[in-house]
């Protein structure tokens, strides 16, 4: 019954239909109505170290990133006089030292805009830099043990199966060793094998698509404009920078040659640019951005517009904004939608919200942050002035620094010294008590906690231990070295269409019996399912890093394998040397 349920859980999760949290919650409550798990254990996972350190974790990186800690690092980077290579090499190696110490996913986040001003300036396509930047970014994540959420499922893991977790720098020898190899390949190689042909066909031009959006902008009933047709508003658009694709009344897009129509209170013009050519226009013409005469809050105050990126786990991902109702319940107006390039053909008020999506928001600049940070999205433009608090970097930095080297010293208990941290960010405002739990993916932490129990049952009731037979019967004879060597590359593949998270939680069991079995120390297997599960280079479902790039990168789902197949290889034939010269098999 378990193998059933996992089997229909990993369907619906490679299926994609429905979201990975929901998925793996509604599986827990499956296999409590079939008495596969305890009732008095339904909910245990939730307090497994594992989840409270990944939440903590990410806690502390959103402190680290308004502390304005990483800013001072990203700002010495932006210099698009770099040759590619070089600047491949030094963006990747940043990425991968930030996410060492940091969440993967946050150290992505903090790094991709100045990536993108980086092409911009280049006048390079940004394609071929971001998939670079998101691959080195995981490959960092497996240096230590906060630096990647498998990380922190093998160490309790092992914790709870042989006595003693690992600690802090444990992963660091092997993660080293891989993290640098994938690095020179990825400076070096890999870059040159991405598809850039292919993404151009998406993006006009990879670069101006990226700041190009879709809006629609209303005509007030005293425009200057109303009676003049809509191809008298071209030399404005030119000068600002926009194109005009059209015109929208009472609710449809006009047909035809619209350019010659003479423009009407409240119609929308349909125009296609970038942020600040759009405000600009607005200007120029005197248009609005708002749906009616009304006042709205959105437009009271201190007003900013922002760029953000919607990863799978926002809330904003399947819906459109006229269910949303953003300007009306949280004075928040969508002014424009970025896609792959691929041209918006419905109301953008009607447009679908899809991940890897850009969004062009409007609103008052004390709230707006706080709107997106409940959206889900991840901002691509620089923050304010009064979110960055940068007297308080070198505060911030000697906080985490410490309780890392107490943690690894084993002078206190690691959750324990994270969870001083982030008090202490809160005390400090270094993180507002508003983030404090915004901070938090709630997805992830949903899909660990829920994991945990049906891992465990799966193991109780000797699940894994047949996995394990099943496996070494078929791998019966083969050196021990080609049998870790398999392990890895299944793990691998399952990582490739799953959550890391829940590859991590089904792969370990099964690689301690394999071990039991083999006689042989289980630390090898153990950590050939920890750097496997971390590395998922072949989709852009693999890992929530490789799904933020793809709009911003103009990426097609095929284009990742090109450059993560080798890659993929080169982890495999660079981690099973190190592993078994760390973790010996005796």
């Amino acid at each position: 019954m378990l193998f059933a349920l996992i089997g229909a859980l990993f369907v619906f999760l490679i299926w994609g239909r429905y979201r990975y949290d929901l998925v793996a919650f509604g599986a827990l409550l499956v296999a409590c109505l079939l008495g596969l798990i305890p009732t008095e254990q339904v909910f245990s996972g939730f307090g497994h170290p594992a989840v409270i350190i990944i939440a903590l974790v990410l806690i502390i990186s959103r402190g680290l990133y308004l502390s304005g800690a990483i800013e001072l690092i990203a700002g010495a980077l932006l210099d698009g006089t770099r040759r590619i290579g070089q600047h491949i090499a030094l963006m990747a190696g940043v990425s991968a030292a930030l996410s060492a110490l940091m969440n993967n996913v946050a150290a992505l986040a903090l790094l991709m805009p100045v990536d993108l001003q980086a092409a911009e300036k280049a006048e390079r396509s940004p394609a071929l830099t971001l998939m670079p930047l998101s691959f080195a970014s995981i490959l960092g994540g497996m240096i230590t043990l906060i630096g990647t959420p498998p990380n922190i499922v093998i160490a309790t893991f092992r914790g709870e199966a042989l006595g003693t977790p690992y600690t802090m720098f444990d992963f660091a020898p092997v993660g080293i060793a891989v993290a640098v190899v994938g690095i020179v390949y990825v400076a070096v190689i890999g870059w040159r094998l991405i598809p850039v042909a292919s993404t151009a066909n998406r993006t006009h031009s990879p670069v101006e698509d990226l700041e190009r959006y879709l809006a629609e902008l209303r005509v007030p009933a005293d425009a200057e404009v109303i009676g003049e047709r809509l191809r008298t508003l071209d030399a404005a658009a030119d000068e600002s920078g926009v194109q005009i694709l059209g015109l929208i009344r009472d609710g449809e897009r006009l047909p035809g040659m619209s350019a010659q129509v003479s423009l009407r209170a409240d119609d929308r013009i349909v125009v296609e640019g970038g942020p600040d050519s759009i405000d600009a226009f607005v200007g120029a013409v005197a248009l609005s951005y708002t749906d009616s005469d009304r006042p709205s809050k959105a437009l009271t105050g201190n007003t900013v517009m922002r760029e953000v990126a919607v990863p799978s786990a926002s809330r904003l991902v399947g819906r459109s904004e006229s269910t949303l109702r953003l300007r009306y319940r949280h004075g928040v107006i969508l002014l424009g939608i970025s896609r792959n390039g691929v041209k918006i053909r419905e109301r953008l008020r009607e447009v679908q919200i899809q991940a890897g999506d850009l969004l062009l928001l409007l609103g008052p600049e004390d709230t707006l942050d706080d709107v997106v940070e409940w959206m889900g999205c991840l901002p691509l433009a620089p923050r304010g002035l009064d979110v960055i608090q940068r007297d308080k970097a070198r505060m911030a930095i000697v906080l985490f620094a410490g309780a890392i080297a107490l943690a690894s010293l084993e002078v206190v208990y690691l959750p324990i010294a994270l969870a001083c941290v982030a008090l202490l960010y809160v005390l400090l405002d270094i993180v507002p008590l508003s983030q404090v739990y915004e901070s938090i993916e709630w997805p992830v932490i949903i899909l660990l906690g829920a994991m945990i129990p049906i891992s465990v049952a799966l193991e109780m009731s000797g699940g894994t231990e047949l996995l394990a037979d099943l496996f070494v019967r078929g791998t019966q004879g083969w050196p021990i070295v080609l049998i870790l060597t398999v392990l890895m590359v299944v793990t691998m593949t399952l990582s490739d269409v799953l959550n890391n998270v829940a590859t991590a939680l089904i792969a370990a069991p099964i690689a301690l019996d394999v071990a039991e079995r083999l006689q042989v120390s289980p630390d090898p297997f153990l950590m050939a399912v920890a750097v496997a599960a971390s590395c998922a280079f072949l989709t852009p479902i693999g890992h929530k890093n490789n799904t933020l790039i793809m709009g911003p990168g103009g990426y097609g789902f095929g284009d990742y394998w090109r450059m993560g197949l080798p890659l993929e290889i080169l982890v495999v034939v660079t981690a099973i040397p190190m592993i078994l010269l760390v973790w010996p098999l005796s």
